[in-house]
């Protein structure tokens, strides 16, 4: 039976650090049009050699529009990985090139909901699964909406051509996050932290929209070093 490593840290110290084993070899199996999985030979610090499958994933953005009558856009999306229509908040890919990921949510906003924002806050940033995937997600609290027509070319394609857009009020969000009525993470978490921080009246607290993101920067980094170089990303700076 393994023995569970018990440390004590002062308080406010137990977060997420960074940290980085010994890889061996790495290895691409396949790549597709937005991911691409791989295998890694990963030695850990007690010398262990341990074989490790990775999705690689560009990253996303998502955006919990507010309204002044406390109500989120959302939009109601098929995923055919689940065979489910899901409610979501607007959101999309870190796959245009030189695109900030704040820029990447104000367009997406325009996009998928015909909205502009005034106030733009970072609500919350998470890996999605980090066992197995470097997908990291950032979603913004947006406020002070506006209507503004779609962006100049924009053309919604496949499942985005009858999601439509709905309002729904972030209490019921809430309620139907704990019921089991919603499935979206992005959905999960944003309506839950947004929930939370009215509740303590942390709004203020809220880092700027175009706070740095250094998780995506060091997940950008790895994926660079293994294609033999460091570059920046302007996602990852978030301006």
């Amino acid at each position: 039976m393994s023995k569970t490593r018990e440390t004590k840290h002062a308080p406010g110290q137990l977060i997420d650090k960074t940290e980085s084993w010994q890889v061996v070899s790495h290895e691409v199996l396949a790549k597709a049009h937005i991911v691409a999985l791989s295998q890694d030979v990963v030695y850990s610090p007690s010398g262990e050699a341990m074989v490790r499958e990775m999705i690689s994933h560009p990253g996303a953005v998502a955006i919990m529009a507010l309204d002044e009558q406390g109500r989120i856009a959302v939009v109601h999306q098929y995923r055919h990985a689940v065979r489910m229509r899901l409610v979501e908040p607007p959101a999309g890919l870190l796959d245009v090139a030189g695109e900030s990921a704040l820029a990447a949510a104000q367009r997406e906003l325009a996009e998928e909901a015909g909205l502009a924002a005034d106030d733009w806050r970072v609500l919350v940033d998470f890996a999605t699964s980090p066992g197995i995937s470097d997908e990291v997600l950032r979603v913004y609290l947006a406020r002070g909406l506006r209507s503004v027509p779609r962006p100049a070319g924009f053309e919604a394609h496949g499942e985005e051509v009858d999601m439509g857009l709905e309002w729904l009020p972030l209490s019921d969000a809430v309620d139907g996050v704990r019921a089991g009525l919603y499935h979206n993470v992005t959905f999960c978490m944003g309506s839950q932290a947004l929930a939370l921080a009215l509740a303590e009246g942390a709004i203020d607290k809220l880092r700027p929209g175009d706070a740095p993101w250094p998780m995506r920067q060091r997940v950008l980094d790895a994926k660079q070093a293994r294609s033999g170089g460091m570059v920046r990303d302007a996602a990852a700076s978030g301006v």
